[in-house]
């Protein structure tokens, strides 16, 4: 521990840098609380002056002022006339942080008392450095670029003012916003074409919340679930997860093959407007075969409105939005244009499985942070969100274009789904091509694509698919990209 004022030994405890995504004065006052918790400061010794910390951090000397008022606003510093700034006795007589014990040789084994098995299903597909990357043609990311930024901080402030604070920082135990709810009423889901009551919309802490809450509450051991081959894999897993049977049924060119549900599924689970993975839309004669199947087999379908906030060229309604039997549970997501970090999502159903689902939830998380609600309600309310989607909606459009015609110019053996819309392509290679190898020999030159196999259910898994997502990238490293990924296949690009 230190006891003398040594400016070497303080600025080694301070790790200070312009990229940290923090204030100066916040990561000092984060540097000076971690080294009084951990009982690196002694009471006795006094801090370095303002000035000479400065000077050693390479700031301005009234940063490190304001740093320390606030520390002794916060109890952790006291200040002493004419002798500085010390440690708070009162903090170091609170218990230090405890060690980590050291492993003990009859350590718990969890796997073995785990009721589910979490951890035994397909990890997801993560890329953490994939920002760092040159070419990210990641999936369900987003682009900084394109981020409404100034928009986002205008509705974060207007949620922390005063009476604002008042609406939203109560326990609301199973209730959501109702600006929110009034929002997603009014903006969001009249352009899929749903109309629906506040009683029949919950917010969730996005879609596979809203799955897994789903299958926590209507499925069982046995359940058995039709869902499309190649799918969405989370989804399959978390059916799963609740003792589901999956049922694999086909895909094509007009989206899954309704004809192959069983009668005796007593769910099918859907993306209709950009099938996962392939972006294929459900076409008009199978939607009206799949839900006429529902109704004569008492089946509950769940709609997954991926990749639908997007304006299409050629937009369809959800199914929710034809069902006359209430047997269409919607899930829907801010995701794809606000953030996915922000984790926000809603279901639209009937309002007994909305009231059910209420009661679900308030076991399991009470309801999503309320101050995020708030923030998205005034985000919506204030057309921003109809801006972005506007905006984004052209970008990726173009994005998409400019893809498709690198493809065909650098990739011509890898043929791509042809469908308009969403943020992905779904790309086959020639037979004997592997995805997998190709995605670490592209990852060597800084391209990230996504290899297809995951999104199948079966035992010999075809390795010639791949997904190239649009959302993060681009639209002037798209083609570079893609040259790069051509010469990790091992042909030579060609000229454009």
């Amino acid at each position: 521990m230190p006891q003398r004022n040594d400016t070497a030994i303080w600025s080694g405890l301070f790790r200070i840098s312009a990229e940290s995504g923090q204030t100066l004065q916040a990561q000092i006052r984060q540097a000076i609380v971690a080294a009084i918790l951990d009982r690196q400061i002694a009471a006795s010794m006094p801090l370095p002056s303002c000035r000479i910390l400065a000077e050693k951090l390479g700031v301005a000397r009234g940063t490190v002022v304001l740093a320390f008022q606030q520390l002794v606003d916060q109890g952790f510093l006291v200040a002493r006339e004419r002798r500085g700034h010390f440690v708070n006795p009162e903090v170091l007589a609170t218990p230090a942080r405890p060690q980590k014990a050291p492993e003990q040789a009859n350590e718990i084994d969890w796997k073995k008392l785990r009721q589910i098995a979490a951890s035994d299903m397909p990890p997801p597909n993560k890329h953490d450095n994939w920002i760092k990357s040159s070419y990210p043609f990641v999936y369900g990311q987003f682009d900084p670029a394109l981020f409404p930024t100034a928009e986002w901080r205008e509705c974060n402030r207007m949620a922390l003012a005063v009476l604002e604070i008042r609406n939203w920082a109560s326990d609301m135990v199973d209730r959501d916003d109702p600006l929110l709810i009034e929002q997603i009423q009014a903006r969001l889901l009249p352009r899929r074409g749903i109309f629906a009551n506040p009683d029949e919309i919950i917010v969730t802490l996005g879609a596979q919340n809203a799955l897994y809450m789903l299958a926590t509450l209507l499925m069982t051991k046995g359940s058995k679930v039709a869902m499309e081959d190649p799918g969405y894999p989370d989804a399959r897993s978390i059916f799963r997860l609740a003792g589901a049977d999956i049922q694999p049924i086909p895909v094509d060119q007009s989206g899954i093959v309704t004809s192959a549900i069983p009668s005796d599924s007593g769910f099918v689970f859907v993306t209709p407007s950009h099938q996962c993975p392939t972006m294929v839309p459900l076409s008009q004669e199978r939607r009206q075969d799949l839900l006429a199947r529902a109704n004569r087999n008492n089946q509950i379908i769940i709609e997954d409105g991926y990749d639908s906030q997007l304006l299409d060229e050629a937009p369809q309604q959800a199914l929710k939005s034809i069902d006359r039997s209430g047997r269409v549970v919607y899930v829907g997501s801010m995701s794809k244009t606000l953030a996915p970090g922000l984790r926000l999502g809603y279901i639209v159903a009937s309002a007994g499985l909305i009231a059910e689902l209420r009661a679900l939830r308030r076991f399991m998380l009470r309801h999503p942070p309320a101050n995020n609600q708030r923030a998205v309600a005034l985000f919506l309310s204030l057309g921003h969100h109809e801006a972005l989607v506007r905006r984004l909606s052209t970008a990726f459009d173009e994005r998409r274009k400019r893809l498709v015609h690198a493809i065909s110019a650098f990739l011509p053996d890898w043929r791509a789904t042809d469908s308009a819309g969403g943020t992905s392509l779904w790309l086959e290679g020639p037979r004997g091509s592997d995805s997998r190898d190709l995605a670490a020999a592209a990852a060597s030159r800084s391209v990230i694509i996504e290899p297809g196999d995951r999104f199948f259910d079966r035992a010999d898994k075809p390795s010639r698919f791949m997904r190239l997502g649009i959302s993060s990238i681009s639209l002037q490293h798209i083609e570079p990209g893609i040259r790069e990924l051509a010469t990790a296949a091992g042909r030579r690009p060609a000229a454009a």
